[in-house]
């Protein structure tokens, strides 16, 4: 696929987005900015909320994982954990948080704990949502590099700017009202390409519907269960409890995500979408796999060296399938990307707009003054972060992000099931330290577990540690339950 290919079709899919953002965006303000208004229908929320989670290092990384240790299939017991969590987030969580009528998800740790917990929560979900932004938005950096600046000899910093001044351009004043439409956007075209890339390939090696089965199934890469050895990374009960601990916290507990579904008219709706969404992403991520088995036997019949996040590129635009795959390629893999990065810009501006900086005291055009130079500055780093992870490259992006979750997440889940599951309060000054030692505990362990628990290596579900650490932390801590104090979950 030509790197003039490649521009018409980027821009052709920036003027859709960018029509849909300007539709949805018309007499916003900042309510609408930080929750859309509370408007927004169910099946749409539900909708985006299937694509949401999955940015362009899913699109890429998780086809591509599937041959680079022989078990990548096995991903789906930690799949299938995510369901389970968006059932906890449904039925726990998000009746407090509209109960509590939050803008911010980190204000409950206010209200439940004191400002220093508060301002503890945002700040670790700007540090693992900036980080998880610049990995998911450096990998479409590096895909675009390969497939249209390379050739027009530009340089990756110039690849960059665009793409972190295309996220600002759809978002600056539409924000989560803007995320939610083209989120929807965004998930018929990542389902359409990926769906288009099957049939291409299957057509390619001469299968039908059963040979495509039946290539899955014998191919070394369709094993999926793994019961027998605890030890090993992929055993189904460390994946299963990984995957439902990691939607809670990367999903529940993430102003980003959550974002979307508390745009919900009220919390009835949001469950409804919650679960929706959680359900039909089981068979869209199962695509996925399929698709990189696929992938691996197609590379293999024809010679292709490239493996990992480049292979599913190469594939789609090395001129091996018919060139409408490469276009819808290209369309799935912008749409994954900039409806991510946008998100997380948002979500980014709000909880620093509202968690660190505070709106209490300020006038409605104080707040967009503020928000609006919050919402910049946010662009700027992200811009910077994309380019320090191009010299901190990893073969698979997916695993960089779960790794980094997985240390990030950690302090606020423990702080959020702390407040949850006991009626006590703590000596809320502490809590920042808690907070901070826990990933550091857990880093320790981990890089020393072989050796000091038989051979058990920790996986994902080292973010299962890392919050109980934090609410072991927070029990030292606490001093009794507070006179008067009313526990959301007990409403």
């Amino acid at each position: 696929m030509s790197p003039a290919a490649v521009i018409i079709t980027v821009l052709a899919y920036f003027a859709v987005m960018l029509a849909v953002a300007a539709i949805s965006s018309r007499n916003t303000g900042n309510e609408g900015f930080f929750n859309g208004g509370r408007k927004a229908p169910w099946w749409i929320v539900a909708i985006a909320m299937i694509g949401a989670p999955m940015s362009g290092v899913t699109y890429v990384s998780v086809p591509g994982m599937v041959g680079l240790g022989g078990t990548a299939m096995g991903y789906m017991q930690m799949v299938l954990g995510f369901f389970v969590g968006y059932l906890v987030i449904a039925f726990v969580l998000t009746p407090v948080l509209f109960r509590m009528n939050m803008v911010s998800i980190y204000q409950y740790l206010d209200e439940r704990f004191g400002m220093a917990s508060h301002k503890t929560g945002a700040w670790f979900f700007f540090i693992s949502k900036i980080l998880g932004a610049a990995v998911r938005l450096f990998l479409v950096c590096v895909t675009l590099q390969l497939m249209v600046f390379d050739p027009l000899d530009l340089p990756f910093l110039l690849n960059v700017a665009i793409s972190v001044g295309i996220v600002l351009l759809y978002t600056f004043r539409g924000g989560v009202k803007s995320v939610i439409w083209t989120d929807t956007l965004k998930t018929v075209c990542m389902v359409a390409s990926i769906v288009l890339a099957i049939v291409f390939i299957a057509k390619d090696l001469g299968l039908g519907f059963s040979g495509i089965c039946q290539t899955i199934k014998d191919s070394e890469y369709s094993r999926i269960f793994f019961f027998d050895d605890i030890n090993h990374k992929e055993y189904f009960w460390k994946q299963f409890l990984a995957g439902v601990f990691t939607v809670v916290a990367m999903t529940g507990l993430d102003q980003d995500l959550m974002q979307r579904t508390l745009a919900s008219r009220n919390a009835k709706d949001s469950q409804k979408n919650l679960i929706t969404s959680g359900l039909l992403q089981v068979p869209v991520i199962f695509l996925f796999l399929c698709l990189g088995v696929l992938m691996y036997v197609f590379a293999q019949a024809k010679g292709i060296p490239q493996t990992g996040d480049t292979l599913f590129p190469a594939v789609a635009t090395g001129g091996w399938l018919p060139p409408v795959a490469g276009v819808f390629f290209v369309i799935g893999l912008v749409s994954c990307a900039y409806s991510a990065g946008g998100s997380a810009l948002t979500a980014l501006t709000t909880s620093f707009t509202v968690d660190i900086l505070g709106t209490k005291g300020r006038t409605e055009g104080q707040v967009t003054s503020v928000r609006k130079k919050v919402h910049l500055a946010m662009a700027v780093l992200m811009g910077v972060a994309i380019l320090v992870f191009h010299f901190l490259n990893t073969n698979s992006a997916i695993d960089a992000v779960y790794k980094l979750a997985s240390y990030t997440y950690g302090p606020i889940l423990g702080m959020f099931a702390f407040g949850l599951l006991t009626h006590r309060q703590v000596r809320d000054r502490w809590v920042p330290l808690v907070a901070v030692l826990s990933p550091v505990l857990c880093f320790i362990i981990q890089s020393n577990s072989e050796r000091w628990f038989g051979g058990y290596t920790f996986s994902y579900e080292i973010l299962l540690i890392n919050a109980l650490f934090a609410f072991l932390g927070l029990f030292l801590l606490s001093i009794g339950t507070k006179p008067g104090l009313r526990q959301p979950l007990d409403e």
